[in-house]
């Protein structure tokens, strides 16, 4: 608790007025990045930092299942860019199936659009999962399913008007060549988290977060 601020004669004080555009990003412990060497070598800080960005980074370990909750609190932030990775813990806890995937991504995205409706906003599918990648859950879904539900859902969507919305493959992020980078097949190393930061802020931020 502060219990007192003194200043030296002359000195003033104001309010830090941060410009860098505000970046959301949603996820799961991929996006937590709990084995990072440092909170500022988790992918998206070095996103953040390669691109100048005000980052909130909203990486849920075990609990990113698209709840409408979140939507509404990333609707309420300031934000120039909007970005989620999905699909993996909706695959572990089978909490969607092939049924609702979709449809809860329309309604994710929405709820942000309420208020957001036209800045980029990119859906990430899962990046690179050895065992699960064609391996059915408990509800019959797979990440290459699950990969191909996410793009059609975007496609969907931009049918329908949204044009600021973009799909990236989670495997172009961190792929096959990378699995020495992933010892536990689900979590990349600290090296791997500073390898998705770099893929992502070149092949997605560059691009889109301009």
């Amino acid at each position: 608790m502060l219990g007192a601020l003194r200043l030296s004669d002359g000195a003033t004080i104001e309010p830090f007025a941060d410009k860098r555009p505000h970046w959301a990003t949603y996820g799961s412990s991929i996006t937590h990045c709990r084995v990072a060497e440092s909170p500022t070598q988790t992918w998206p800080a070095v996103v953040a930092r390669t691109r100048g960005l005000n980052l909130t980074c909203l990486g849920f370990g075990g609990q990113c299942h698209l709840d409408m909750m979140v939507a509404r609190m990333i609707r309420d932030l300031p934000a120039d860019y909007v970005s989620m990775c999905v699909g993996i813990n909706i695959y572990g806890g089978s909490s969607l199936n092939m049924r609702s995937f979709q449809p809860a991504i329309f309604g994710f995205v929405q709820v942000i659009r309420d208020r957001h409706p036209d800045i980029p906003f990119v859906v990430m599918s899962p990046i690179l999962s050895p065992p699960r990648e064609t391996v059915a859950n408990a509800v019959g879904f797979d990440l290459r399913a699950m990969r191909q539900e996410a793009a059609e859902a975007v496609q969907t969507l931009r049918r329908h008007g949204d044009q600021h919305i973009h799909y990236i493959d989670g495997l172009e992020i961190f792929g096959p060549k990378d699995a020495h980078l992933l010892p536990d097949e689900l979590h990349p190393n600290a090296e791997g988290y500073k390898l998705m930061g770099s893929r992502f802020a070149e092949k997605v931020a560059a691009r889109l977060f301009v």
